[in-house]
């Protein structure tokens, strides 16, 4: 993933922080949760235990909701675009004051390489609280032309309370890209990260209450998705769910949702082809089919999880996947020397390496890796990074979303065929092209079912792109003013002048 508007530097080669922020944040304030129960946060380099989290019951899930309404209907509501936009731009510059720290904490709870996290995740969650902060005194309605003597306009405003559920793998990002155009739009937020990675999130109400959100605006509510998500789900008071995670996730919110017809956005799995011609220069597509699979060790939904070779350079171009593959060294995500870190937790690292049997199995020809991965320590949740050729449309790895460092490959034998395959799958989150030939690539660009589509690259982002899927990957849409559509809703004025 790439961002390019703002660049922060690396304060340390090595960071060490306290954990200090394990608490609920509800109307501004840190409580314990009422149960007294707590979440375990284990990093999966250690395997060791590193923190007890507050773990939220929904009597607390139900009075952070009533402290965002009220938010909403208090001073929150009253405020006008530009100075809800000042408050998120001052987001973006605390974020730059906690940068390091909040690597650390992502580094710890899932495993992501601390120099991505400070290069690539801070500078775009800074870029994208400067991007929305200038659109929250940019939303306007319009006047209508209709009967005479009838004066006619509409409004956009803000749906209410946001419940924003959101994952592990880029526990960061993906609660920005809900955050940002949710508050800008004027709504106020209820937050459930992943289980697994609650101290980034919890750091980040730090932020938003040193940068001068107000109580009530913004809460964290760390807790199991059967309790704290339903209750985000199926609560009156709460005006819509935006979640990023599995497509199964997806669909049990949808069903939560409904009797309550709340707005959603859902940023769901997917299986993305990456597609690479015979005419595509092989020495880039081959670096950008590489990042694209195994960044973040293969933990992305939009991975091209699912790599479509021509056939007179199939042999060619896994070769030179494979052997970076084998190059990347696996270590501590704190050490600057490390390019993969472990898979965020156990249950992923099993799921993961179940798969790599699954591949083993049903005949896939194993290129490289398909196994653990050993760092010298005896510890930790590290697998190898794996390609499997000659693999068929029937096959597991080829039909379900691995989320994990396993790349699929398959030949293909001209442009109908490769267009065929990629769309040949129930996803629709991303896909790749590279070819040296333009037509070509704005033809399949357009033929491919899939919310985005890189062309002689893979992985970029930027806060005016929005991104979202096709299909089973879900709908609506994240980044972009196309994102603040999510967060308005329109109301029609009709004024008797005669």
């Amino acid at each position: 993933m790439q961002s390019n508007l703002h660049t922060v530097t690396v304060h340390s080669d090595r960071p060490d922080f306290p954990i200090t922020n394990t608490r609920l944040y509800i109307n501004g304030e840190w409580r314990d949760s009422s149960s007294g129960k707590t979440i375990p946060v284990v990093d999966p380099t250690t395997e060791e235990v590193i923190a007890a989290v507050s773990e939220a019951s929904t009597q607390d899930a139900e009075a952070a909701i009533a402290a965002a309404k009220a938010a909403f209907t208090g001073e929150w509501g009253q405020m006008s675009g530009h100075e809800r936009g000042a408050i998120l731009w001052n987001v973006g510059e605390t974020i730059q004051k906690y940068g390091d720290e909040l690597a650390f904490l992502q580094a710890k709870e899932m495993g992501r390489l601390f120099r991505d996290s400070i290069t690539i995740d801070i500078p775009h969650l800074v870029n994208m609280f400067r991007y929305y902060a200038g659109w929250a005194s940019k939303i306007e309605g319009a006047v209508k032309q209709t009967t005479k003597g009838l004066f006619t306009y509409t409004r956009r405003e803000p749906l209410g309370v946001v419940g924003a559920i959101t994952p592990f793998n880029f526990p960061l990002i993906l609660s920005i890209s809900k955050f940002a155009p949710a508050l800008a739009a004027g709504n106020v937020i209820v937050h459930k990260p992943a289980s697994a990675t609650p101290l980034s999130a919890l750091l980040f109400a730090r932020v938003m209450h040193e940068a001068g959100v107000p109580a009530g605006v913004f809460n964290v509510v760390p807790g199991p998705g059967g309790s704290v998500g339903q209750t985000l789900s199926t609560h009156p008071d709460v005006e819509k769910i935006a979640i990023t995670g599995s497509t199964a996730s997806g669909i049990r919110v949808v069903k939560d949702a409904a009797d309550t017809l709340k707005h959603t956005t859902m940023e769901l799995g997917g299986k993305s082809a990456n597609i690479i011609f015979a005419d595509a220069d092989l020495d880039t597509a081959a670096t950008s089919a590489y990042y694209g699979m195994f960044y973040n060790k293969g933990e992305i939904c939009y991975a091209g999880s699912r790599m479509l070779v021509e056939r007179s350079v199939y042999e060619e171009v896994i070769e030179r996947v494979a052997e970076q593959a084998k190059r990347a060294k696996p270590g501590d995500p704190l050490d600057p020397a490390s390019e993969v870190g472990p898979i965020a937790n156990k249950s992923e690292y099993d799921k993961v390496l179940k798969y790599m049997e699954v591949g083993k199995t049903e005949g896939g020809r194993l290129v490289t890796g398909g196994d653990k991965a050993d760092i010298g320590t005896g510890k930790g949740y590290f697998v190898q990074s794996t390609v499997f050729a000659d693999m068929t449309e029937e096959m597991t790895l080829i039909r379900e979303e691995t989320f994990g460092p396993i790349l699929s490959v398959m030949p293909f034998d001209d442009y109908d065929h490769a267009i065929a395959l990629a769309n040949g799958n129930r996803y629709g989150l991303a896909a790749g092209v590279h070819t040296r030939d333009i037509k070509k690539a704005h033809k399949a660009a357009a033929a491919l079912k899939s919310g985005t589509v890189w062309v002689n690259t893979y992985g970029q982002f930027d806060p005016s792109g929005p991104f979202g899927g096709y299909k089973m990957s879900g709908y609506g849409r994240e980044q972009g003013w196309e994102a603040m559509e999510f967060y308005l809703q329109t109301k029609t004025v009709w004024v008797d002048m005669s």
